[in-house]
Protein backbone atom coordinates (compact mmCIF):
# COMPACT_ATOMS: atom_id res chain seq x y z
CA UNK A 1 0.00 0.00 0.00
CA UNK A 2 1.50 3.05 -1.18
CA UNK A 3 2.01 6.56 1.21
CA UNK A 4 -1.04 8.12 -1.20
CA UNK A 5 -3.60 5.55 -0.10
CA UNK A 6 -2.27 5.22 3.45
CA UNK A 7 -3.02 9.15 3.42
CA UNK A 8 -6.35 8.89 1.83
CA UNK A 9 -7.86 6.33 3.93
CA UNK A 10 -6.82 8.19 6.82
CA UNK A 11 -8.76 11.12 5.73
CA UNK A 12 -11.83 8.81 5.43
CA UNK A 13 -11.43 7.51 8.86
CA UNK A 14 -11.48 11.05 9.95
CA UNK A 15 -14.71 11.78 8.41
CA UNK A 16 -15.97 8.44 9.35
CA UNK A 17 -15.10 9.24 12.65
CA UNK A 18 -17.35 12.90 12.51
CA UNK A 19 -19.97 11.26 11.57
CA UNK A 20 -19.80 8.80 14.79
CA UNK A 21 -19.37 12.19 17.01
CA UNK A 22 -22.20 13.82 15.72
CA UNK A 23 -24.21 10.36 16.33
CA UNK A 24 -23.15 10.12 19.65
CA UNK A 25 -24.85 13.73 20.01
CA UNK A 26 -27.85 12.45 18.72
CA UNK A 27 -28.69 14.58 15.99
CA UNK A 28 -31.63 13.37 13.60
CA UNK A 29 -31.02 10.57 11.10
CA UNK A 30 -31.90 13.08 8.18
CA UNK A 31 -29.09 15.17 9.40
CA UNK A 32 -26.49 12.40 9.64
CA UNK A 33 -27.56 11.50 6.30
CA UNK A 34 -27.17 14.62 4.86
CA UNK A 35 -23.39 15.24 6.68
CA UNK A 36 -22.51 11.44 5.09
CA UNK A 37 -23.84 12.50 1.47
CA UNK A 38 -21.99 16.04 1.79
CA UNK A 39 -18.66 14.62 3.25
CA UNK A 40 -18.58 11.39 0.85
CA UNK A 41 -19.54 13.58 -1.76
CA UNK A 42 -16.30 16.03 -1.24
CA UNK A 43 -14.16 13.55 -0.55
CA UNK A 44 -14.12 11.89 -3.98
CA UNK A 45 -14.30 14.97 -5.45
CA UNK A 46 -10.99 15.77 -3.86
CA UNK A 47 -9.21 12.71 -4.89
CA UNK A 48 -10.81 12.55 -8.35
CA UNK A 49 -9.14 16.24 -8.86
CA UNK A 50 -6.34 15.69 -6.87
CA UNK A 51 -5.45 12.65 -8.52
CA UNK A 52 -6.75 12.82 -12.00
CA UNK A 53 -9.30 10.01 -13.89
CA UNK A 54 -8.18 6.59 -13.78
CA UNK A 55 -5.26 6.89 -11.31
CA UNK A 56 -4.13 3.53 -9.47
CA UNK A 57 -4.35 5.75 -6.27
CA UNK A 58 -7.93 6.42 -6.80
CA UNK A 59 -8.77 2.77 -7.03
CA UNK A 60 -6.86 1.02 -4.17
CA UNK A 61 -8.38 3.74 -2.21
CA UNK A 62 -11.72 3.29 -3.21
CA UNK A 63 -11.06 -0.41 -2.52
CA UNK A 64 -11.02 -0.09 0.82
CA UNK A 65 -13.85 2.86 1.44
CA UNK A 66 -15.54 0.21 -0.21
CA UNK A 67 -15.79 -2.24 2.36
CA UNK A 68 -17.99 0.23 4.41
CA UNK A 69 -20.14 0.82 1.29
CA UNK A 70 -20.41 -2.30 -0.15
CA UNK A 71 -20.47 -3.82 3.81
CA UNK A 72 -23.40 -1.80 4.20
CA UNK A 73 -25.33 -2.62 1.36
CA UNK A 74 -24.39 -5.99 1.81
CA UNK A 75 -26.18 -6.02 5.73
CA UNK A 76 -29.43 -4.60 4.55
CA UNK A 77 -29.66 -7.30 1.58
CA UNK A 78 -28.84 -9.89 4.32
CA UNK A 79 -31.91 -9.00 6.18
CA UNK A 80 -34.18 -8.28 3.71
CA UNK A 81 -35.82 -11.90 2.77
CA UNK A 82 -36.09 -12.47 6.40
CA UNK A 83 -37.85 -9.61 7.20
CA UNK A 84 -40.29 -9.83 3.95
CA UNK A 85 -40.77 -13.31 5.06
CA UNK A 86 -42.04 -12.40 9.13
CA UNK A 87 -43.69 -8.98 8.32
CA UNK A 88 -45.69 -11.27 5.30
CA UNK A 89 -46.60 -14.11 8.14
CA UNK A 90 -47.70 -11.47 10.86
CA UNK A 91 -49.56 -9.49 8.64
CA UNK A 92 -51.59 -12.16 7.78
CA UNK A 93 -52.06 -13.79 11.21
CA UNK A 94 -52.72 -10.20 12.91
CA UNK A 95 -55.50 -9.17 10.22
CA UNK A 96 -59.09 -9.69 11.85
CA UNK A 97 -60.46 -10.71 7.81
CA UNK A 98 -58.22 -12.79 5.27
CA UNK A 99 -59.93 -10.64 2.69
CA UNK A 100 -58.05 -7.55 4.06
CA UNK A 101 -54.72 -8.84 2.51
CA UNK A 102 -56.80 -8.74 -0.75
CA UNK A 103 -57.85 -5.55 -0.92
CA UNK A 104 -54.36 -4.05 0.25
CA UNK A 105 -52.27 -6.04 -1.96
CA UNK A 106 -54.67 -5.06 -5.23
CA UNK A 107 -54.84 -1.40 -4.07
CA UNK A 108 -51.69 -1.45 -3.47
CA UNK A 109 -50.32 -2.82 -6.93
CA UNK A 110 -52.86 -0.90 -9.09
CA UNK A 111 -50.95 2.14 -7.36
CA UNK A 112 -47.90 2.01 -8.44
CA UNK A 113 -49.29 0.75 -12.01
CA UNK A 114 -51.33 3.87 -12.44
CA UNK A 115 -48.45 5.58 -11.79
CA UNK A 116 -46.05 3.59 -13.94
CA UNK A 117 -48.91 5.25 -16.35
CA UNK A 118 -48.48 8.62 -15.85
CA UNK A 119 -44.58 8.45 -15.39
CA UNK A 120 -44.18 6.94 -19.16
CA UNK A 121 -46.53 9.76 -20.71
CA UNK A 122 -44.10 12.24 -18.48
CA UNK A 123 -40.98 10.34 -20.25
CA UNK A 124 -42.79 11.00 -23.80
CA UNK A 125 -43.50 14.69 -23.46
CA UNK A 126 -40.38 15.56 -21.74
CA UNK A 127 -38.15 13.79 -24.48
CA UNK A 128 -40.28 15.60 -27.17
CA UNK A 129 -39.80 19.02 -25.24
CA UNK A 130 -35.98 18.51 -24.86
CA UNK A 131 -36.44 17.55 -28.67
CA UNK A 132 -33.75 14.29 -27.90
CA UNK A 133 -32.84 11.80 -30.77
CA UNK A 134 -30.83 8.98 -31.10
CA UNK A 135 -29.47 10.06 -34.37
CA UNK A 136 -26.90 11.99 -32.57
CA UNK A 137 -25.36 9.11 -30.36
CA UNK A 138 -21.63 8.06 -31.05
CA UNK A 139 -20.78 4.61 -30.79
CA UNK A 140 -17.22 3.79 -28.99
CA UNK A 141 -15.75 1.07 -27.47
CA UNK A 142 -17.81 0.48 -24.37
CA UNK A 143 -20.89 0.76 -25.94
CA UNK A 144 -19.98 -1.54 -28.37
CA UNK A 145 -19.05 -4.19 -26.31
CA UNK A 146 -22.29 -3.51 -24.39
CA UNK A 147 -23.97 -4.55 -27.28
CA UNK A 148 -23.11 -7.73 -28.00
CA UNK A 149 -24.18 -8.33 -24.26
CA UNK A 150 -27.35 -7.07 -25.33
CA UNK A 151 -27.75 -9.53 -28.40
CA UNK A 152 -27.16 -12.22 -26.27
CA UNK A 153 -29.81 -11.49 -23.46
CA UNK A 154 -32.58 -10.28 -26.27
CA UNK A 155 -32.85 -13.73 -26.89
CA UNK A 156 -34.10 -14.92 -22.93
CA UNK A 157 -36.64 -11.88 -23.56
CA UNK A 158 -37.80 -12.08 -26.61
CA UNK A 159 -39.91 -15.34 -25.87
CA UNK A 160 -41.47 -14.30 -22.20
CA UNK A 161 -44.95 -14.08 -21.94
CA UNK A 162 -47.17 -13.21 -18.95
CA UNK A 163 -47.71 -16.48 -18.19
CA UNK A 164 -44.60 -17.05 -17.61
CA UNK A 165 -43.55 -14.29 -15.73
CA UNK A 166 -46.42 -14.81 -13.12
CA UNK A 167 -45.34 -18.71 -12.71
CA UNK A 168 -42.14 -17.64 -12.05
CA UNK A 169 -43.49 -15.85 -8.70
CA UNK A 170 -44.82 -19.31 -7.57
CA UNK A 171 -41.98 -20.28 -4.43
CA UNK A 172 -41.60 -23.18 -5.86
CA UNK A 173 -38.51 -23.88 -3.62
CA UNK A 174 -38.32 -21.41 -0.76
CA UNK A 175 -35.86 -22.12 0.71
CA UNK A 176 -33.87 -21.40 -2.55
CA UNK A 177 -35.95 -17.69 -2.85
CA UNK A 178 -35.06 -17.29 0.87
CA UNK A 179 -31.12 -16.76 -0.61
CA UNK A 180 -32.16 -14.70 -3.58
CA UNK A 181 -31.30 -17.28 -5.83
CA UNK A 182 -33.67 -16.09 -8.41
CA UNK A 183 -34.70 -12.64 -9.79
CA UNK A 184 -38.26 -13.22 -8.69
CA UNK A 185 -37.45 -14.35 -5.27
CA UNK A 186 -38.39 -11.62 -3.39
CA UNK A 187 -42.13 -12.10 -4.73
CA UNK A 188 -41.84 -15.98 -4.08
CA UNK A 189 -40.80 -15.44 -0.49
CA UNK A 190 -43.84 -12.93 -0.11
CA UNK A 191 -46.00 -15.75 -1.78
CA UNK A 192 -44.88 -18.16 0.44
CA UNK A 193 -44.79 -15.85 3.73
CA UNK A 194 -48.94 -15.15 2.72
CA UNK A 195 -49.73 -18.90 2.73
CA UNK A 196 -47.50 -19.71 5.77
CA UNK A 197 -50.11 -17.01 7.33
CA UNK A 198 -53.04 -18.41 6.10
CA UNK A 199 -51.98 -22.20 7.02
CA UNK A 200 -51.20 -20.77 10.78
CA UNK A 201 -54.38 -18.86 10.85
CA UNK A 202 -56.21 -21.78 10.18
CA UNK A 203 -54.32 -23.98 12.55
CA UNK A 204 -55.28 -21.41 15.41
CA UNK A 205 -59.04 -21.61 14.13
CA UNK A 206 -58.98 -25.53 14.66
CA UNK A 207 -56.70 -25.52 17.47
CA UNK A 208 -57.55 -22.69 20.33
CA UNK A 209 -54.93 -23.92 22.34
CA UNK A 210 -52.35 -22.83 19.62
CA UNK A 211 -53.50 -19.23 18.89
CA UNK A 212 -51.41 -17.83 22.10
CA UNK A 213 -47.86 -19.66 21.03
CA UNK A 214 -48.78 -18.86 17.32
CA UNK A 215 -49.02 -15.28 18.26
CA UNK A 216 -46.45 -15.03 20.72
CA UNK A 217 -43.70 -16.43 18.59
CA UNK A 218 -44.84 -14.15 15.07
CA UNK A 219 -44.63 -11.30 17.37
CA UNK A 220 -41.11 -12.14 19.47
CA UNK A 221 -39.65 -13.43 15.78
CA UNK A 222 -40.23 -9.82 14.40
CA UNK A 223 -39.23 -7.79 17.11
CA UNK A 224 -36.16 -9.70 16.97
CA UNK A 225 -35.70 -8.82 13.04
CA UNK A 226 -37.16 -4.90 13.61
CA UNK A 227 -34.72 -4.45 16.14
CA UNK A 228 -31.76 -6.05 13.88
CA UNK A 229 -33.19 -3.93 10.80
CA UNK A 230 -32.91 -0.51 13.44
CA UNK A 231 -29.15 -1.74 14.56
CA UNK A 232 -28.37 -2.02 10.45
CA UNK A 233 -30.25 1.45 9.96
CA UNK A 234 -27.84 3.11 12.50
CA UNK A 235 -24.92 2.48 10.03
CA UNK A 236 -26.87 4.77 7.09
CA UNK A 237 -24.56 7.90 7.15
CA UNK A 238 -21.42 5.56 7.19
CA UNK A 239 -22.63 3.38 3.98
CA UNK A 240 -23.96 7.28 2.48
CA UNK A 241 -20.53 8.86 2.65
CA UNK A 242 -18.51 5.25 1.48
CA UNK A 243 -21.08 4.97 -1.76
CA UNK A 244 -20.92 8.92 -2.79
CA UNK A 245 -17.00 8.67 -2.44
CA UNK A 246 -17.00 5.97 -4.82
CA UNK A 247 -19.92 7.56 -7.18
CA UNK A 248 -18.19 10.98 -7.63
CA UNK A 249 -14.30 9.70 -7.81
CA UNK A 250 -15.13 7.35 -10.15
CA UNK A 251 -17.67 9.96 -12.67
CA UNK A 252 -16.31 10.66 -16.03
CA UNK A 253 -17.01 14.17 -16.98
CA UNK A 254 -16.60 13.50 -20.78
CA UNK A 255 -19.46 11.32 -20.80
CA UNK A 256 -21.18 13.95 -19.09
CA UNK A 257 -20.49 16.57 -20.83
CA UNK A 258 -21.10 14.42 -24.13
CA UNK A 259 -24.69 12.96 -23.27
CA UNK A 260 -25.56 16.21 -20.86
CA UNK A 261 -28.86 16.67 -23.41
CA UNK A 262 -30.32 13.38 -21.83
CA UNK A 263 -29.19 13.94 -18.35
CA UNK A 264 -31.42 16.98 -18.36
CA UNK A 265 -34.35 15.65 -20.05
CA UNK A 266 -34.54 12.58 -17.54
CA UNK A 267 -33.51 14.31 -14.48
CA UNK A 268 -36.36 16.80 -15.33
CA UNK A 269 -38.97 13.58 -15.68
CA UNK A 270 -37.78 12.22 -12.83
CA UNK A 271 -38.24 15.53 -10.98
CA UNK A 272 -41.53 15.98 -12.49
CA UNK A 273 -42.77 12.31 -11.13
CA UNK A 274 -42.12 13.62 -7.81
CA UNK A 275 -44.17 16.38 -7.71
CA UNK A 276 -46.66 13.42 -9.38
CA UNK A 277 -45.60 11.19 -5.74
CA UNK A 278 -46.41 14.52 -3.63
CA UNK A 279 -49.96 15.60 -5.10
CA UNK A 280 -51.15 12.07 -4.90
CA UNK A 281 -50.20 11.61 -1.38
CA UNK A 282 -51.83 14.92 -0.85
CA UNK A 283 -55.09 13.91 -2.12
CA UNK A 284 -54.98 11.44 0.75
CA UNK A 285 -54.69 14.10 3.52
CA UNK A 286 -50.70 13.90 3.45
CA UNK A 287 -48.47 16.63 3.14
CA UNK A 288 -46.49 16.63 0.22
CA UNK A 289 -43.04 18.69 2.44
CA UNK A 290 -43.69 16.05 5.17
CA UNK A 291 -43.59 13.27 3.09
CA UNK A 292 -40.39 13.99 1.34
CA UNK A 293 -38.65 15.39 4.76
CA UNK A 294 -40.22 11.68 6.19
CA UNK A 295 -38.64 9.83 3.72
CA UNK A 296 -35.73 11.58 2.25
CA UNK A 297 -33.10 9.34 4.24
CA UNK A 298 -34.71 6.44 2.86
CA UNK A 299 -34.04 8.40 -0.95
CA UNK A 300 -30.72 9.38 0.01
CA UNK A 301 -29.94 5.42 0.14
CA UNK A 302 -31.73 4.47 -2.47
CA UNK A 303 -30.12 7.22 -4.49
CA UNK A 304 -26.53 6.28 -3.56
CA UNK A 305 -26.86 2.25 -3.91
CA UNK A 306 -29.23 2.13 -7.03
CA UNK A 307 -30.82 -0.73 -5.62
CA UNK A 308 -34.64 -0.73 -4.73
CA UNK A 309 -34.33 -4.34 -3.48
CA UNK A 310 -31.33 -3.08 -0.63
CA UNK A 311 -33.64 -0.44 0.11
CA UNK A 312 -36.37 -2.58 1.59
CA UNK A 313 -35.35 -2.65 5.17
CA UNK A 314 -35.27 1.42 5.33
CA UNK A 315 -38.85 1.76 2.90
CA UNK A 316 -40.11 -0.82 5.91
CA UNK A 317 -38.70 1.31 8.75
CA UNK A 318 -39.50 4.80 7.37
CA UNK A 319 -42.80 4.05 6.41
CA UNK A 320 -44.04 2.80 9.66
CA UNK A 321 -42.42 4.94 11.79
CA UNK A 322 -42.16 8.27 10.20
CA UNK A 323 -45.36 7.33 8.33
CA UNK A 324 -47.53 5.93 10.36
CA UNK A 325 -48.49 2.91 7.83
CA UNK A 326 -49.41 0.00 8.91
CA UNK A 327 -46.85 -2.90 8.72
CA UNK A 328 -48.83 -4.92 6.55
CA UNK A 329 -49.11 -2.43 3.90
CA UNK A 330 -45.60 -1.34 4.74
CA UNK A 331 -44.27 -4.41 3.69
CA UNK A 332 -46.46 -5.35 0.80
CA UNK A 333 -45.61 -1.67 -1.01
CA UNK A 334 -41.99 -1.72 -0.86
CA UNK A 335 -41.85 -5.42 -1.63
CA UNK A 336 -43.93 -5.13 -4.27
CA UNK A 337 -42.56 -1.55 -5.27
CA UNK A 338 -39.08 -3.22 -5.69
CA UNK A 339 -40.33 -5.33 -8.22
CA UNK A 340 -43.12 -3.76 -9.94
CA UNK A 341 -44.12 -1.17 -11.56
CA UNK A 342 -41.03 0.63 -11.13
CA UNK A 343 -41.92 4.54 -11.76
CA UNK A 344 -38.24 5.36 -13.08
CA UNK A 345 -36.79 2.35 -14.36
CA UNK A 346 -39.84 0.54 -15.85
CA UNK A 347 -41.72 3.90 -16.58
CA UNK A 348 -39.61 7.15 -17.72
CA UNK A 349 -36.67 5.29 -18.82
CA UNK A 350 -38.13 2.84 -21.52
CA UNK A 351 -40.59 5.64 -22.69
CA UNK A 352 -37.68 7.78 -23.42
CA UNK A 353 -35.60 5.28 -25.41
CA UNK A 354 -38.82 4.60 -27.40
CA UNK A 355 -39.63 8.14 -28.11
CA UNK A 356 -36.09 8.93 -29.31
CA UNK A 357 -35.60 5.92 -31.15
CA UNK A 358 -38.73 5.79 -33.51
CA UNK A 359 -37.88 8.54 -35.62
CA UNK A 360 -35.22 6.33 -36.81
CA UNK A 361 -37.43 3.52 -38.60
CA UNK A 362 -40.09 5.72 -39.80
CA UNK A 363 -42.10 5.96 -36.72
CA UNK A 364 -43.72 9.64 -35.84
CA UNK A 365 -43.62 9.43 -32.04
CA UNK A 366 -46.22 11.59 -31.28
CA UNK A 367 -48.78 9.65 -32.85
CA UNK A 368 -51.36 8.66 -30.79
CA UNK A 369 -51.88 4.88 -31.36
CA UNK A 370 -47.72 4.69 -31.21
CA UNK A 371 -48.43 6.42 -27.45
CA UNK A 372 -51.13 4.52 -26.51
CA UNK A 373 -49.58 1.15 -27.17
CA UNK A 374 -46.45 2.82 -25.61
CA UNK A 375 -48.01 3.63 -22.68
CA UNK A 376 -49.85 0.17 -22.59
CA UNK A 377 -46.65 -2.20 -23.10
CA UNK A 378 -44.86 -0.65 -20.44
CA UNK A 379 -47.68 -0.83 -17.64
CA UNK A 380 -47.90 -4.49 -18.78
CA UNK A 381 -43.95 -4.61 -18.73
CA UNK A 382 -43.36 -2.80 -15.61
CA UNK A 383 -45.24 -5.99 -13.69
CA UNK A 384 -43.00 -8.77 -14.60
CA UNK A 385 -39.50 -6.85 -14.53
CA UNK A 386 -38.46 -9.19 -11.78
CA UNK A 387 -39.19 -11.68 -14.16
CA UNK A 388 -35.89 -11.23 -15.95
CA UNK A 389 -33.87 -8.85 -13.89
CA UNK A 390 -31.54 -5.78 -14.52
CA UNK A 391 -33.97 -3.34 -14.09
CA UNK A 392 -34.26 -0.44 -16.25
CA UNK A 393 -32.10 -2.29 -18.88
CA UNK A 394 -34.21 -5.14 -19.27
CA UNK A 395 -37.29 -3.17 -18.86
CA UNK A 396 -36.38 -1.55 -22.14
CA UNK A 397 -35.43 -4.83 -23.54
CA UNK A 398 -38.82 -5.82 -23.47
CA UNK A 399 -40.47 -3.04 -24.49
CA UNK A 400 -38.44 -1.79 -27.77
CA UNK A 401 -38.92 -4.65 -29.68
CA UNK A 402 -42.27 -5.45 -28.43
CA UNK A 403 -42.88 -1.85 -29.76
CA UNK A 404 -40.43 -2.96 -33.20
CA UNK A 405 -37.94 -0.69 -32.32
CA UNK A 406 -33.58 -1.80 -32.12
CA UNK A 407 -32.38 -1.95 -28.69
CA UNK A 408 -29.01 -0.19 -29.66
CA UNK A 409 -29.94 2.48 -27.94
CA UNK A 410 -29.64 0.46 -24.81
CA UNK A 411 -25.60 0.46 -25.13
CA UNK A 412 -25.07 3.53 -26.44
CA UNK A 413 -26.10 5.24 -22.86
CA UNK A 414 -23.92 3.21 -20.98
CA UNK A 415 -21.42 5.68 -19.96
CA UNK A 416 -24.06 7.32 -17.79
CA UNK A 417 -26.47 5.06 -17.01
CA UNK A 418 -25.05 4.86 -13.33
CA UNK A 419 -25.56 8.88 -12.93
CA UNK A 420 -29.24 8.82 -14.16
CA UNK A 421 -30.03 5.19 -12.63
CA UNK A 422 -28.99 6.60 -8.68
CA UNK A 423 -32.24 9.22 -9.38
CA UNK A 424 -34.71 6.44 -11.61
CA UNK A 425 -34.14 4.11 -7.92
CA UNK A 426 -34.73 6.59 -5.80
CA UNK A 427 -38.02 7.83 -7.46
CA UNK A 428 -38.44 3.74 -7.83
CA UNK A 429 -38.77 3.81 -3.59
CA UNK A 430 -40.22 6.83 -4.02
CA UNK A 431 -43.22 5.46 -6.08
CA UNK A 432 -43.41 2.37 -3.36
CA UNK A 433 -43.93 4.59 -0.10
CA UNK A 434 -46.46 6.43 -2.20
CA UNK A 435 -48.57 3.59 -2.98
CA UNK A 436 -48.12 2.31 0.73
CA UNK A 437 -49.24 5.80 1.82
CA UNK A 438 -51.93 5.91 -0.14
CA UNK A 439 -53.29 2.91 0.58
CA UNK A 440 -53.20 2.84 3.72
CA UNK A 441 -55.26 6.29 4.50
CA UNK A 442 -57.49 4.67 1.68
CA UNK A 443 -57.95 1.78 4.01
CA UNK A 444 -57.31 3.85 6.79
CA UNK A 445 -60.91 3.07 8.35
CA UNK A 446 -60.72 -0.43 8.31
CA UNK A 447 -60.86 -1.84 11.70
CA UNK A 448 -58.32 -4.80 10.70
CA UNK A 449 -55.99 -2.04 9.58
CA UNK A 450 -56.54 0.35 12.70
CA UNK A 451 -55.96 -2.87 15.35
CA UNK A 452 -52.95 -3.86 13.24
CA UNK A 453 -51.22 -0.35 13.44
CA UNK A 454 -52.58 -0.02 17.34
CA UNK A 455 -50.86 -3.55 18.28
CA UNK A 456 -47.34 -2.44 16.57
CA UNK A 457 -47.63 0.99 18.23
CA UNK A 458 -48.41 -0.43 21.56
Amino acid sequence: MSLAVIVNLAIFVCILFFLFIQQRKTNTLSRLVFLGLIFGSAYGLLIHIFYGEGNPVIKQTLDWVNVVGSGYVGLLKMVIMPLVLISMISAVVKLDSSGSLGKISGLTIGVLLFTTMISALIGIAVTQVFGLSAAGLSEGVRETARMAVLETRIGSVADLTIPQMLVSFIPTNPFADLTGSRSTSIIAVVIFGILVGISARHVMREKQELESPIRTFVDAVQSIIMRLVRMIIALTPYGIAALMAKVVATSSLGDILSLIGFIVASYCAIFLMFLVHGFLVSLVGVSPVEYFKRIWPVLTFAFTSRSSAATIPLNVEAQITKLKVPPAIANLAATFGATIGQNGCAGIYPAMLAVMVAPTVGINPMDVNFILSLVAIITISSFGIAGVGGGATFAALIVLPAMGLPVTIAALLISIEPLIDMARTALNVSGSMAAGTITSRLLGNKKEINKEFEDIAA
